[in-house]
């Protein structure tokens, strides 16, 4: 990816009265960041309907005088800078309708592995909330030693989670409210510091931009839509986990709650999350990895492959999803997303149509069955 689609991802963020899903809208329309100015003019054309004003607001030299030293501090400190159009940007959130355009990320892993699982709760955590993540990442550890663990690096349930993740070595990223000139809190910079080898920070924000209350907000859209679940360990009657499950839910993602008793107020809000249906209930890593179909299967349990002469009037992107299931056994829908490189809504038809044809089976949890 160029320079010039990275500047002019920035400075559309800061062109006024855009938003994340008009930015995102105009990249789709246009092909790139680039096209979308070097076509302003053409715009009402190649998108009808598009409001006049959105054209004029594109005529922002500030933006790109922003966006420009935006820049030089991106590559003074070794920090990727990741467009909707780079492969490395988190393929999970790039199919959400309000995903951030450009993202900053300082650290090493990869967002588009086959497991990426967020933990959030409390910032008042109490001892059962920290063992659970003690425990839970222990376990996760042994069962699916490549999962990717997102978190908020803030006080609470979101530092014990990162915490837990690097005493078992799992790759865990912190996505933060702010800019990379700076860490929030500051009294978690040596965790921070200790993530960049495996894992690291992301952030949607340009640096002098303040962690005031709704970034993070908009930081927990980012938690929801990168990750395949959602896990809840402690939250109170409100809280910005709350947010982050809801989104998820919106998402369509999985999402899990720690049940805890009824007189607890840390476990209030996860409680109603199993109550409402909104999450289901775990109480082990076990649990979530059975729920998300990534119990590994052992050669002697996978399946035979199938033979192609039974299908024979499936396209080449079905054959592709029979492949997929016939070599790795069952799978789930965001697993199959980043194996086939789809996008969730197009895997989501063809794994329709293979039902009606016959060949795969729905599980519980969005998991899938080679018939």
């Amino acid at each position: 990816m160029n320079s010039d689609e990275r500047i002019c991802s920035i400075a559309l963020t800061l062109c006024p009265g855009i938003g994340h899903i008009g930015a995102k809208r105009l990249i789709e329309g246009a092909g790139s960041a680039v096209e979308v100015f070097r076509n302003r003019k053409e715009l009402p054309e190649i998108l009808p309907g598009i409001n006049p004003a959105t054209v004029t607001a594109l005529d922002c030299p500030a933006a790109f005088l922003r966006a420009g030293q935006e820049m030089e501090f991106v590559e003074k400190n070794r920090i990727s800078c990741l467009t909707l159009k780079d492969e490395a940007y988190p393929s999970r959130l790039r199919e959400c309708e309000d995903a951030p355009i450009v993202l900053f990320f300082k650290g090493n892993t990869d967002f588009n592995r086959l497991r990426v699982i967020n933990m959030v709760g409390t910032r008042r955590a109490t001892d059962y909330g920290k063992q659970f993540c003690a425990d839970f990442l222990h376990e996760m550890a042994v069962l699916c030693p490549d999962v990717l663990v997102v978190s908020g690096l803030a006080y609470g349930i979101d530092i014990h989670a990162h915490r837990a993740a690097l005493a078992n070595r799992l790759s865990t990223v912190a996505v933060l409210a702010h800019g990379m000139d700076r860490i929030y809190p500051f009294v978690h910079r040596k965790t921070a510091v200790d993530m960049l080898a495996d894992g690291g920070l992301l952030t949607e924000f340009l640096t002098e931009t303040n962690p005031d209350r709704f970034n993070f907000v908009s930081r927990n859209r980012i938690v929801a839509g990168m990750c395949d679940a959602t896990v809840v360990v402690e939250s109170s009657e409100k809280g910005g986990s709350l947010i982050t499950a809801d989104l998820a839910v919106g998402y369509h993602r999985d999402c899990f709650a720690v049940p805890g008793r009824a007189s607890d107020a840390a476990s209030i809000g996860c409680n109603r999350l199993i109550r409402d249906n909104k999450a289901a209930l775990i109480q082990s890593a076990e649990d979530l990895v059975c729920a998300m179909g990534w119990m590994p299967v052992s050669k002697a349990e996978k399946p035979e492959a199938v033979q192609r002469n039974l299908f024979p009037d499936l396209s080449e992107e079905e054959e592709g999803v029979v492949h997929i299931l016939s070599c790795r056994g069952d799978l789930h829908i965001n697993t199959l997303v980043v194996e086939a490189n789809l996008p969730v809504n197009r895997m989501s038809a063809l794994l329709f149509e293979l039902e009606m044809k016959g060949v795969v089976k729905a599980l519980v949890g969005g998991v899938y069955h080679l018939r």
